[in-house]
């Protein structure tokens, strides 16, 4: 079918793709299965009820009450997050044989068994060619202690390496990135790796796509990416097909399938182009047009992104090759592609510069451990971008403990939300945070997608970790740390830019958000880590 063929509604999406992509993002929630699990739960107390008597169920209820008595002191001392517990614990009361079943096996997690050891076996393989640089951890230890602390974590815990010979260009929106994507991918001879969270067809993958097939035609090895939901309306599901005709290599993660597995939960929501070892792009900028507003999806897009040129691309190819094995019977040899990274950025190139990955497959939360530091750490400023605003009981007190030691934490969220409930859920957050002195704004030319933090100008983060249990729990992240680069004052000046055209939250405005939008948001909260 030819896309002119096809009736595109205002957000870049065919009503087909778009009715479908409602159904099945409803069909494969875990809000659908809770629902589901209530409704037989009560199903089968009335059916006690009326095919047993009341004797029969006051046995039945009793015994389900000290079931579940039992379930919770276990639960209680499970060393998880306090929300995460009591959002279970209320399922478990209202729902307790379907909910306990659920509870375990989810904490089982068979979906992933598998695949969980095959990255531990990848990671240790490539570990021999992503040695720790001791002397930039020196360096960091000599002029940012906290920074060096932060990068021995990340090397003992993932496995990533600083890298003190990198060269960093921050882009403050998508429009501005997308022409320099296409420039280095037009310098491309050797490989081309696309990872992304997002492909969707229009005018910017498009122009990406012919270049791309260009290139495979010319000799280079080109991969491209993409987690399963870009089936729910963005590509066909033939779409790998599609590619591999032009010479490209394609793989989707994690397609949906209409059975039901724990394994859904993990999606692949990272950003990462890498081009011979040469350069790499990381941040929030999917392969969609409303990253570089060519098409309007709840007002003017924000985001941001950063272009590496350097030693520290070679742990961006590291994370894609991880990626792309994980599905495969016999992974293939790394240092091909490690090794050909040569770094184009000079020696002299200042400050440390340290990519991370985030996989839900282990113990580590390795993006809500960096943001920690950052606040635990900052001494004058701490100033966020994030499109959603779900916290654990950690990162909220995080922030209001930085925030009442009197450093100065903004965070900028959306003005146009592209999720009223979710926005509505962030919004019960404001009042703990800004009693505490945390000042919040809201970008009121539309949706902030941007995940960035930068600190007392000498550190920031750009990456693809939201500050919600989706991104911190659930999902493949990656980031770019940054310390003592010239780019950190571009993003700070960024910030301030943005914030000149947002408006500033203040408590009158609290009390004035209509009745609907606080309960809706109340019971949203209760339910935050199960969504």
């Amino acid at each position: 079918m030819r896309r002119e063929d096809v009736r595109i509604d205002e957000n870049g999406l065919s009503l087909e793709g778009r009715w479908k992509r409602g159904v099945l993002s409803v069909v494969f929630s875990r809000t659908t299965l809770v629902i589901l699990f209530l409704i037989i739960q009560a199903l089968i107390t009335l059916s006690v009820w009326v095919f047993f008597g009341e004797l029969v169920t006051k046995y039945f209820v009793g015994g389900q009450t000290l079931f579940v008595f039992i379930v919770l002191i276990f639960m209680l001392n499970d060393g998880k997050d306090p929300n995460y517990k009591l959002s279970w614990m209320l399922f478990i009361v209202a729902a307790p044989f379907f909910g306990v079943l659920l509870y375990l096996w989810m904490q089982a997690d068979p979906g992933n068994r598998v695949v969980r050891t095959r990255l531990r076996a990848i990671e240790e393989k490539n570990l021999a060619h992503m040695p720790q640089n001791e002397q930039a951890v020196s360096l960091l230890a000599g002029s940012q202690s906290e920074s060096a602390s932060l990068a021995r974590y990340i090397y003992k815990t993932v496995h990533y390496p600083v890298h003190d010979n990198t060269a960093v260009q921050y882009y403050p929106l998508g429009d501005e990135v997308f022409p320099e994507m296409l420039r280095q991918l037009e310098r491309a001879e050797k490989f081309i790796f696309l990872e992304y969270f997002i492909v969707r067809e229009g005018a910017m993958w498009g122009k990406i796509l012919e270049v791309l097939a260009r290139k495979a035609a010319e000799g280079v090895e080109v991969r491209v990416m993409y987690d399963g939901t870009c089936e729910m309306g963005s590509v066909p599901r033939f779409y790998p097909d599609r590619l591999e005709e032009l010479g490209i290599r394609c793989k989707v993660w994690l397609r949906l399938k209409p059975f039901i597995t724990s394994a859904y939960n993990y999606r692949d929501h990272r950003k990462i182009m890498v081009i011979d070892g040469r350069v790499a792009f990381n941040g929030g900028v999917n392969l969609a047009d409303e990253y570089i507003n060519r098409s309007s999806r709840f007002g003017h897009w924000k985001d941001s992104a950063v272009m590496l040129s350097g030693s520290a691309v070679r742990s961006f190819t590291s994370m894609f090759l991880e990626m792309w094995d994980l599905d495969e019977k016999e992974s293939e040899d790394a240092s091909p592609y490690l090794d050909a990274s040569r770094p184009e950025a000079p020696r002299s190139a200042p400050g440390c510069v340290l990519p991370y990955a985030d996989s839900p497959l282990d113990r580590y939360r390795t993006g809500k451990m960096v943001y920690e530091d950052i606040l635990n750490t900052a001494e004058d400023y701490v100033y966020i971008m994030t499109p959603y605003l779900i916290l654990d009981g950690e990162l909220e007190s995080a922030l209001k403990f930085a925030a009442d030691r009197g450093v100065d934490v903004r965070l900028l969220l959306p003005g146009v939300p592209d999720k009223r409930m979710v926005w509505y859920l962030g919004k019960r957050h404001y009042k703990a945070l800004m009693d505490s002195g945390v000042r919040i704004w809201e970008y009121t030319p539309g949706f902030v997608h941007a995940k960035s933090f930068v600190s007392d100008d000498c550190k920031a983060v750009v990456g693809s970790v939201n500050l919600d249990y989706r991104s911190l729990y659930h999902h493949f992240e990656c980031g770019t740390y940054l310390t003592g680069v010239p780019c950190i004052g571009a993003i700070k000046a960024d910030y301030l830019e943005t914030i000149a055209l947002s408006r500033e939250i203040t408590p009158e405005m609290l009390k004035e958000e209509k009745l609907y939008r606080r309960v809706i948001g109340a019971v949203m909260k209760l339910i935050a880590p199960l969504l």
